[in-house]
């Protein structure tokens, strides 16, 4: 078992076709975990191992596995470029503790790398870089570092340099060691040959040093003065750069072409070398049944304590990865849930390795596993009996796009359903219901390529092909102005009868705010008067009735959404009052404020950005204007132009399809979500 200091558990994140997953591979080759390299453009590369990942040449799931460099483990996670699966971004990135920034040296900072390098910002992961492509047509390094530090606000600094750039890359140039890289391509890169500068190579090499070094010198207090007096060792410049990266305030970057076999081994050593151990990320904070703040030590002699970020069915078993935050696992064992409450025993454990797994006896602090036994969904904590606390959880994406899925038979019906109750356990943005009035499945998700990966994997999982309708965006409901409504609720359901009396305020808030629940000030400062006057219960009653009510407007059964709502009064009877009274009074008391409160639908507006050929951009703005789009920006990029923009999603079905028929296919097209609007 290795000692958690010689752990690395990183992720490779990157815009659509980056070559993450080329890297991936030529990092699993060099480090010996397999014998031949597989190649995403004819289906055989190891990390993806779907067959539609294989067909498409995408990342849909995230893939991981565990290899060795020296003397370091190495868990390293793949994850998906294409926004619709941000969720697999988000999940990887929430239990790991460094990344690697994979950049096209032609396509430079796309859009969906800056949301992924966004998102590693929101967890404060520490990254190096990785330009890669560097032997393409047109492969700009230097263009590429100034994006990065422009559109990602990072201190990106060049540690290796190509030599030569296009067809003319021959060798990459280390700046910390000044030596010159060649890879035998006669052993698929296997073999490095490392040689001082030549003085052409370090005449090259002299100015991107001492940027580095001048970097340095600014990004690490330390480091300044050994720079500034020139007496600085090797040592003192690696040691720097490992600082520097751990606190985030420098980006190393390298550079090399996958494809070519060209470049891979340094990052490899940079992993281990500057990206952070367990023990070398600030411990996480988790929080007791009191809400108190308890920090989780990465040490495995401390009870046990796992977060569960993602969940496969397999063969009708659960398969729970989980990364160890604090003490020891072993087979047989039981764990608690902390969201449930509930013990779960430990089953079989395994080290994965992308669709298959390597069993072991035992897992401790800083290991990345996956467990047979836990009944656990995605975010929820295990840990020891004797020590119950909840890890911060893993945020959901609510599904913009839905689909009405009809079963051809009965029989089809039954297997529909079983197959959308896999998916939704494996998928958290994604949401199946039944619809009452018509018998269709629905089924909501991220964008159309979400979906029609959804149908490809039943036809082929399951067997079956429903007929699926035209798709349909997701709505949500606010209200234009401020209201008041009060309602009284007394009527027997059952054999008991129930009465409950709630009055309250709902007013606007800002778009994308969210939704406020509060109490007013009708009850006394003083909380055991306030309790004498009405208990708890019957407070938290209304307030729950309330929140479910917020669930579903009367315009189009969608949620309803930034609003404040504000109890001004919940009266009780003695005697009379009943819980289920309160929370069925404050219940109808928002249904009717809302209505009186100029309710509205809001639909999914999505951020859009188009590349294109000069030639093509008049016909491509033309396009997005007549699908509702506005354009709010244009920049000009290695002879392409770049415009983003905003659109409703329901003007933008078939939208791809149309720009890569007036485009001839050349157009680069990546849609987010931003935010529910007025249509």
């Amino acid at each position: 078992m290795p000692s958690i200091k010689h752990i690395r558990n990183i992720g490779i994140i990157a815009h659509i076709d980056a070559g993450k997953t080329t890297l991936s591979e030529r990092m699993l080759f060099y480090s010996r975990k397999i014998h031949r390299m597989g190649e995403v453009h004819n289906g055989s590369a190891t990390m993806d191992y779907m067959p539609e990942e294989q067909e498409r040449g995408i990342t849909i799931m995230s893939a991981c596995t565990t290899c060795q460099w020296g003397e370091n483990t190495i868990n390293l996670i793949d994850t998906p470029g294409h926004v619709d699966f941000t969720i697999e971004v988000e999940r990887a990135l929430r239990v790991l503790d460094g990344a690697v920034g994979v950049f096209c040296a032609v396509g430079g900072v796309e859009p969906q790398s800056e949301t992924v390098w966004r998102q590693s910002e929101d967890f404060n992961v520490p990254k190096i870089a990785f330009i890669n492509k560097i032997d393409r047509l047109g492969a700009d390094f230097e263009a590429v570092l100034e994006a990065m530090r422009q559109r990602l606000q990072t201190n990106a600094v060049a540690v290796t340099i190509p030599l030569g750039q296009g067809e003319d890359f021959r060798a990459v140039l280390d700046l910390v060691n000044e030596q010159s890289l060649t890879f035998d391509p006669a052993d698929q890169g296997q073999t490095v040959h490392r040689a001082p500068f030549t003085e052409e190579e370090a005449a090259i090499a002299a100015p991107w040093r001492e940027i580095l070094l001048e970097k340095l010198g600014e990004a690490d207090d330390a480091f300044v003065e050994p720079y500034l007096e020139g007496t600085f060792t090797l040592a003192d410049i690696n040691a720097a750069l490992r600082r520097a990266t751990l606190a985030r305030t420098l980006t190393p970057v390298f550079c090399g072409s996958a494809l070519r076999n060209m470049g891979v081994q340094p990052v490899l050593d940079a992993v281990c070398a500057l990206l952070p151990s367990p023990a070398d990320v600030p411990a996480p904070v988790g929080h007791d049944a009191d809400g108190r703040e308890i920090i989780v030590e990465a040490t495995p002699n401390a009870p046990a304590a796992a977060l569960v970020f993602k969940v496969l069915m397999e063969n009708g078993r659960k398969l729970a990865f989980v990364r160890m935050y604090a003490g020891r696992i072993r087979e047989g064992e039981s764990l608690r849930n902390t969201a449930s409450g509930k013990d779960d025993r430990l089953g079989r454990i395994y080290r994965p390795h992308a669709d298959r797994r390597e069993q072991v006896e035992s897992a401790e602090a800083g290991e990345i596993v996956v467990v047979v036994g836990l009944r656990g969904h995605t975010g929820e904590t295990y840990t020891a009996r004797e020590r119950q606390l909840a890890l911060e959880s893993i945020d959901a994406y609510a599904p913009v796009i839905t689909l009405a899925l009809e079963p051809r038979n009965a029989d089809e019906g039954k297997i529909l359903d079983e197959a959308l109750a896999r998916y939704t356990e494996e998928d958290p943005t994604l949401l199946a219901r039944l619809d009452d009035d018509t018998g269709s499945r629905m089924v909501s998700g991220m964008g159309e390529l979400h979906l029609d990966v959804l149908l490809e994997r039943m036809q082929r999982e399951y067997g079956i092909s429903p007929r699926a309708g035209n798709p349909q965006v997701v709505l949500r409901e606010t209200v234009r102005k401020e209201a008041e409504a009060a309602a009284v609720f007394d009527r027997e359901m059952g054999k008991e009868r129930h009465q409950g009396s709630a009055a309250l305020r709902v007013a606007p808030r800002a778009r994308g705010t969210g939704n406020v629940v509060e109490v007013g000030d009708f009850l006394p400062q003083d909380a055991a008067e306030a309790r004498k006057i009405l208990p708890r219960v019957y407070l938290d009653a209304a307030l729950e009735g309330v929140r479910d009510a917020l669930q579903c407007g009367d315009l189009t059964g969608y949620p309803i959404e930034d609003v404040a709502v504000t109890l001004t009064a919940v009266d009780r009877q003695e005697g009379l009052t009943t819980v289920p009274g309160c929370r069925m009074a404050a219940g109808q008391a928002l249904r009717e404020a809302l209505a009186a409160a100029t309710p509205v639908v809001l639909e999914p507006v999505m951020r859009v950005e188009i590349t294109v050929p000069e030639d093509f951009l008049g016909a491509s703005i033309t396009l997005f204007t007549t699908c509702g789009g506005k354009v709010e920006d244009m920049e000009d990029h290695g002879g392409r132009k770049t415009l983003r923009g905003a659109a409703p999603l329901r003007r933008l079905f078939g939208f791809s399809t149309s720009l890569r028929s007036a485009t001839q296919g050349r157009a680069g097209l990546v849609m987010t979500f931003d935010r529910f609007d007025l249509p």
